[in-house]
């Protein structure tokens, strides 16, 4: 990689997160580091009645606090979360837009699934009260794509700008992209990442129905325990993650600090069933042999790799599987986490805040551990750096995400 021309390398210059654990990224990855879980039982609504009663809240979060109070009452919650880390990153970038051509920054913010509070706040007033009482901004505050236009609006961005949707592969998706349009000669700047924000009740019903989620209700803290014998799904998050992204040579004439580098990226998938994984983990593998291969980087070289890991029976054992078939013998000696044993799973935000986590791990040597995983299950049998995080020397880092549909991303983060 160190090869390449600098306008065809990418770099992470700045990093947004809100999540429960932390409205910013210092105090999220303080509380990850500290092996803190960020869930309980669910306050956004009376969860009686429902299988799962656990998730990942953003609490204690007034979206009017950080920004218009008139835009915030127009828009979602996935909206408010992705556009205020938007904002985090943009400022810890140190860019400042009078010195940059606007027509070659970019956004491409994903959510999963997009505006979810609207969705069911002006259906409940449709039937309630008729047509006339639906909000002239619900198109617009539902639509999956709203919250990339609006910070591109608040910045002046005129280059790249579109929402991008693949399930929960979402962010990681949308940084990957990102990283092809600087490497092309699209842009300059890409603010990249994903959010979400579905811990509602139509949401939890229906992933309730298709028995996805956890019902360890008694216990929320250790709901979420990837790759343990008594995981029993996932645990629905909410937040957002997002990176700003450069060509090195943009970010080295302006003097701005860089993180990591975003060295590869894939995409693939498995074409195998609409919500479970290919069971001998062959698209998730290539993905990742893609990603490696693009990055110039062979397994041997990869210090840490940030699982998908979402509590699930499937996707434990599949991505253990998808990385034995990938990095072999070495794949016992690599450090794993899988991050969501904290933070819940935040679908289409998933990618984004992992990213966060990655580039995270890679400035400070501290690889956060997969808390609840006290009796792991046989068939998952790497290194999950359990419980406890873990100093190490991190110089490349993997992220896996996996998406309902089949589809698979992974992307390659090194130290520069």
């Amino acid at each position: 990689m160190e090869n390449l021309p600098a306008s065809q390398r990418v770099v992470v210059t700045g990093l947004g997160a809100i999540h429960g654990l932390g409205h910013d990224v210092d105090s999220f990855w303080a509380s990850l580091l500290a092996g803190k879980p960020g869930i309980d039982r669910v306050t956004l609504f009376d969860p009686t009645n429902f299988a799962s009663q656990v998730g990942a809240e953003v609490r204690n979060w007034n979206a009017e606090d950080h920004m218009d109070p008139k835009e915030a009452r127009r828009n979602d919650r996935y909206t408010h979360f992705g556009f205020c880390a938007a904002k985090q990153a943009f400022k810890d970038s140190g860019l400042d837009m009078s010195q940059e051509d606007p027509d070659r920054v970019g956004v491409v913010i994903g959510s999963g699934i997009g505006g979810m509070y609207t969705y069911e706040a002006q259906l409940k007033k449709l039937f309630d009260g008729g047509p006339r009482k639906v909000s002239p901004f619900t198109i617009p505050a539902l639509i999956g794509n709203i919250c990339s236009g609006m910070f591109a609006i608040e910045i002046g961005a005129r280059g790249p700008n579109f929402g991008l949707v693949s399930a929960c592969a979402t962010g990681t998706h949308a940084i990957g992209e990102s990283m092809h349009m600087i490497k092309r000669g699209d842009a300059d700047v890409m603010i990249a990442g994903g959010t979400e924000a579905t811990i509602t009740p139509f949401a939890y019903a229906s992933f309730c129905s298709m028995r996805a989620m956890s019902t360890r209700n008694d216990d929320p803290a250790t709901s979420s325990r990837p790759f343990s014998l008594g995981r029993d799904g996932f645990v629905m998050g909410e937040g957002s993650g997002i990176l700003v992204l450069e060509s090195l040579e943009h970010a080295q004439k302006r003097g701005a600090r860089i993180y990591a580098e975003v060295t590869g990226y894939a995409a693939t998938a498995d074409a195998h069933h609409i919500t479970m994984p290919d069971p001998e983990g062959k698209g998730l593998g290539m993905a990742m042999t893609r990603a490696l291969r693009a990055s110039g980087i062979t397994p041997d070289q990869v210090d840490y790799i940030n699982a998908h890991g979402t509590s699930t029976p499937y996707n434990d054992k599949f991505e253990t599987l998808a990385i034995k078939r990938v990095f072999g013998e070495r794949a016992k000696s690599v450090a794993i986490s899988s991050t969501k044993s904290m933070t819940g799973h935040l679908l289409g935000a998933a990618g984004g805040i992992e990213s966060v986590i990655s580039v995270k791990t890679i400035q400070t040597g501290n690889i956060a551990p997969t808390i609840n995983l006290h009796e792991p299950d046989p068939e998952c049998d790497l290194d999950y750096v359990p419980n406890v995080a873990r100093q190490a020397k991190v110089k490349v880092v993997m992220s896996n995400n996996l998406g309902f549909g089949g589809q698979n991303a992974a992307v390659v983060f090194k130290a520069i």
